[in-house]
């Protein structure tokens, strides 16, 4: 059996990252010796709500006490980022069976294009399930409050 290292490549536009991307990683760390958090420029966006440069600080911070969780933005195919970084694993949250049906797709190119990636899922915690992005973006675009939904305080 091998003793390498079993890292994991949690990619996102975290656009902006909640609670529940945060429990994806912490429940993650069970499984993996170390996880990279990859914020991607996603080509289907064409503008972002939160700046890159300021959510990847906030995500820093988030995990400022787990020296193996690191923070990285970047720019190219998933699965040729995860080999050059040595990750091995794709670590994916579900709400629901939309997200499966988006995932499993994802998934299986991943796959082809890098044969030694797996997709490891994880369900997400029931009360953080309804929890995403876009609804915290349109809440916080209309001056609602989102503190409950983020680990971190926005500025």
């Amino acid at each position: 059996m091998s003793t390498s290292k079993r890292i994991a490549l949690f990619p996102g536009s975290f656009d902006p990252f909640t609670r529940g991307h945060e429990d994806i990683v912490l429940r993650g760390l069970q499984l993996f010796d170390e996880i990279i958090v990859a914020i991607g420029y996603n080509s289907q966006k064409s503008t972002r709500y939160f700046d890159i440069n300021t959510m990847s600080d906030y995500i820093r911070q988030t995990f400022a006490s787990y020296p193996n969780i690191s923070v990285v933005t970047f720019s190219e195919l998933t699965a040729e980022f995860a080999r050059r970084n040595g990750a091995r694993f794709l670590l994916r949250g579900l709400r629901n069976t939309t997200d499966f049906e988006y995932e499993n797709s994802i998934s299986q190119i991943n796959k082809k294009l890098f044969e030694e990636l797996e997709s490891v899922f994880l369900i997400t915690t029931p009360q953080l399930a309804w929890i995403s992005s876009s609804i915290i973006r349109e809440v916080h675009r209309y001056g609602g409050d989102v503190s409950e939904f983020l680990p971190y305080r926005l500025k």
